[in-house]
């Protein structure tokens, strides 16, 4: 199946931290590229994270945005008394008691001592797991949007193509003819040398013709090719390397087809070739 390399996805989820939000945009790129943007507590994921991308795409330049929203629809971090700081306090405020008759201490006073009040650090496996739970459907999602986009894509591709079988087609039924009339303009040649006193230049004359008169293989090149890029569009795998090496070996055989012409039918057919390949060229750019 055809995915393209241009998508957008997102997903929320609550999170012992808070609420999670993961944005993932990717656009065309030759190879893979993952830029991450993770808030500061959800750093030590970076690593699991680009795995999990790499598991679920094989090309583009993925942008990865994730936003925490701490304490809004999802989990806050748990308060924790340290009590084995207030025993040590409660010992010294009995010591100094009789010194200090008047000592008296507010409890909220003594809730801003430093290290009386600790936060509760949340789970990591569990902070982990729901991060990449997280991820999971935001790549789903972003896949689905790849396969519709690539089927779109593939509809297109497929369209060129018929369009090229189409222009070898043309040209292989209008051989006969255009070396019907070849051999005519070698006859009258033939005629106007006959009496040349130079021979080797009238093979030279006539074995360039006969060459530029023999594109079958040129034409049965072309059919071969579209049938395997047809076969490429149905595979489920990523294709678009594969696609792109096809299209420099259908380029080189419409250039060859242009070089030979003898004939404005297979001039114009050769230019309609390269305008359906750069045309496929264009959408392969976008593919996965």
């Amino acid at each position: 199946m055809i995915r393209s390399m241009t998508a957008y996805a997102s997903a929320d989820a609550d999170s012992p931290l808070g609420r999670l939000t993961l944005e993932l945009r990717t656009v065309n790129h030759r190879y893979l590229e993952v830029s991450l943007r993770l808030p500061e507590e959800l750093r030590a994921f970076e690593g699991a994270l680009r795995d999990r991308i790499a598991q679920r795409l094989a090309r583009g330049k993925v942008d990865v945005a994730l936003r925490l929203r701490p304490g809004n629809g999802g989990g806050t971090r748990a308060l924790r008394l340290n009590e084995a700081y207030l025993r040590q306090l409660a010992d010294s405020a009995l010591h100094l008691s009789g010194r200090f008759p008047e000592l008296s201490v507010e409890f909220t006073e003594l809730l801003r001592l430093p290290g009386v009040v600790e936060q509760v650090e949340p789970d990591q496996q569990e902070l982990g797991s729901v991060l990449l739970a997280l991820a999971d459907r935001a790549l789903a999602e972003l896949g689905a949007a790849r396969e519709r986009e690539g089927a779109h894509l593939g509809e297109v591709m497929s369209e060129r193509l018929q369009g090229i079988a189409a222009q070898v087609a043309a040209v292989r039924a209008a051989m006969p003819g255009i070396r019907t009339a070849q051999r005519g303009k070698l006859d009258a040649l033939l005629a106007e040398v006959r009496d040349a006193a130079d021979p080797a230049r009238i093979e030279k004359e006539l074995v360039a013709q006969l060459l530029r008169l023999d594109v079958d293989e040129e034409l049965d090149r072309l059919d071969a090719h579209v049938a395997e890029a047809q076969r490429v569009l149905a595979l489920s795998e990523p294709v678009g390397r594969r696609l792109d090496f096809l299209l420099q070996e259908f380029n080189r055989e419409a250039n060859t087809l242009g070089s030979k012409s003898v004939d404005p039918r297979s001039t114009q057919a050769a230019v309609e070739l390269k305008v359906l390949i750069e045309q496929i060229r264009e959408q392969v750019q976008n593919i996965e």
